[in-house]
């Protein structure tokens, strides 16, 4: 999707969100008011169902040096994130989550998370996170998505222009085909169906400083994040893998990191 089409979806967000009020929310650590149209079990549901259609058309990887690493830090990363949500008064939003960890074997670089907690990563990335601290960074931004309800609202925005009128809720029932596939472009997850479809900048942001926090919270040094996006920087040099191609230039992120770590350094010097 080009700008100026990220752009027209959130100013149709933004009118909907005037429009229908009672279903909008507001992202926690950036006070964003956003149209969150879809229950939050619904939300769920298409998590589980999206991934459990990928574990069966997909391979998961038998390196097991790779599954012990992103299930060790998704422990981590994910009670990390409970207990941020249970001491925000949020814990009832991820209360029916049940986390999983998983590496795909693709060549891919990329990862993912889907509502109810469901984690993806290919085997591509590994060598880029290189060891825990890279995976916490990516593990943690992908979270962050979830937890800020991006997908939601994605989808929300995309429903509302396609089905146009029809209440949201029962255009899930209703047109479960179109809503699966609306689901993962939603999720980020598009390129298993051949269409890539990035977050926008907006959500980029927000799931860059919250995923910082959120890596902080779990005990990994946030300083290390930075150095993941110089890594990501130097291979896409030489070529633009998937998670590049939908996520914004490396040094704009660097940047922003850097002008949140002093508030991620108080995180990750909390007594744990």
């Amino acid at each position: 999707m080009d700008t100026t089409g990220r752009k027209s979806l959130f100013v149709l967000g933004s009118v909907l969100c005037m429009i229908l009020f009672d279903s909008c929310s507001t992202v926690e650590l950036t006070g964003r008011r956003q149209l969150t149209a879809i229950p939050n079990d619904q939300m769920v549901t298409l998590g589980k169902e999206t991934y459990q259609q990928v574990l069966e058309e997909q391979q998961i990887s038998r390196n097991r040096e790779y599954t012990g690493t992103v299930q060790g830090v998704g422990q981590r990363i994910s009670a990390a994130v409970e207990e941020y949500m249970r001491q925000n008064g949020m814990g009832d939003r991820i209360g029916d989550y049940a986390w999983e960890y998983r590496v795909l074997e693709s060549d891919a670089v990329n990862a993912w998370c889907l509502p109810g907690g469901k984690i993806a990563f290919d085997e591509g990335i590994m060598p880029v996170c290189r060891d825990d601290a890279g995976v916490a960074t990516v593990m943690a931004h992908e979270v962050a998505h979830v937890i800020a309800q991006h997908s939601n609202e994605r989808l929300s925005q995309q429903l509302a222009v396609q089905l146009g009128g029809i209440a949201l809720s029962e255009a899930i029932e209703k047109e479960k085909e179109s809503t699966k596939q609306l689901a993962m472009l939603a999720f980020g997850i598009g390129s298993q169906v051949g269409v890539l479809l990035p977050y926008s900048r907006t959500h980029e942001k927000e799931a860059d400083v919250m995923g910082l926090y959120f890596m902080a919270m779990a005990g990994y040094d946030p300083r290390e994040a930075p150095d993941l996006w110089h890594r990501m920087k130097e291979r896409q040099q030489n070529q633009v893998p998937e998670f590049i191609s939908t996520h914004p230039n490396p040094d704009t992120r660097i940047q922003n990191l850097n002008k949140h770590m002093a508030r991620a350094l108080e995180y990750y010097n909390r007594p744990r």
